[in-house]
């Protein structure tokens, strides 16, 4: 396996592992009430734009030659360190 295929795999992962705590997080605001679970729905909505975002990136690595796709690498970290950050904050927020 390249180190290629070994981050996009890693990648990937972490897609599916947010995507369940996005998930988890839904539940939980469908059971709130009124101003609460507005604001939880709009931060589920934040969410899930960012790990779309995160899914194009992904996207482009797949798409990137075996020596480009070093150059995407910084961005990727980036895109993932920010929505990693803000699936974080937004959990401690529906505990």
């Amino acid at each position: 396996m390249s180190m290629k295929d070994a981050y996009e795999k890693k990648l990937k992962g972490q897609l599916s592992e947010w995507r369940a705590e996005i998930d988890k997080m839904k539940a939980k605001a469908d059971q709130a009430e009124g101003d609460a679970q507005l604001s939880y729905y709009k931060e589920i909505e934040d969410l899930r734009s960012r790990q779309e975002a995160a899914r194009d990136k992904l996207d482009e690595l797949r798409d990137a030659g075996d020596n480009a796709w070093e150059d995407l690498k910084t961005g990727l970290d980036k895109t993932w360190d920010d929505m990693s950050d803000a699936v974080n904050k937004a959990a401690s927020r529906f505990q």
